[in-house]
């Protein structure tokens, strides 16, 4: 029986989780071969780029879901604080509630970090700004929304390295909660 090739948002999935658990430096093309069930020339043929095309593929598919489903309602939303509301359940999800590394910010950490600067820089650069528009449109003064902002994504990308550390979602969700409360939005589930 001849196997069905996963489609690219699937492979990039299965990518991404390699990258995830082994880091880019560990994330081997035998691991990648062995996750996705292609072979080398497989891989090649999607990815001429290799290792590298494959992580910045990677990364343009998170930075895109997070466009859709966390950056945009925070622009979009006729009512700043829903979208505020609308970001940080995106980011529960996304996030399985603390269980799941930011590659991105995983990347960032690592000795590759320098071969994705641009996107890395930019990813964590348009959420600090959404954010901070939308707390500037909610009522806050200029400034005041660009230092939330910059406190928000800083806790919830450290939370996120404690919740793995201690292996307690809990961490990540009460860390979620001050977010909440120094947001001034209502305290949530």
């Amino acid at each position: 029986m001849r196997r069905i090739a996963p489609d690219r948002d699937q492979l990039l999935a299965m990518v991404a989780e390699v990258f995830r658990e082994h880091g880019y430096e560990g994330a081997s093309l035998a691991l990648i071969s062995a996750a996705t069930g292609l072979g080398k020339g497989s891989l090649y043929h999607f990815f001429p780029g290799g290792k590298e095309e494959m992580a910045g593929a990677v990364i343009a598919h998170i930075d895109g879901w997070f466009e859709d489903n966390v950056f945009a309602p925070l622009h979009d939303s006729a009512d700043p604080r829903t979208g505020i509301e609308h970001m940080l359940k995106a980011t529960d999800g996304y996030f399985r509630s603390g269980r799941r590394v930011c590659l991105i910010g995983a990347f960032a950490l690592e000795e590759s970090r320098d071969l994705f600067a641009n996107q890395i820089r930019e990813y964590f650069g348009r959420w600090v700004a959404h954010l901070a528009d939308a707390l500037t449109r909610a009522g806050h003064a200029k400034s005041e929304a660009a230092e939330l902002a910059e406190e928000a994504v800083a806790s919830i990308q450290g939370a996120l390295t404690l919740a793995r550390a201690a292996d307690d979602g809990g961490v990540f969700l009460r860390a979620l909660r001050r977010v909440r409360m120094r947001l001034r939005l209502p305290a949530g589930d």
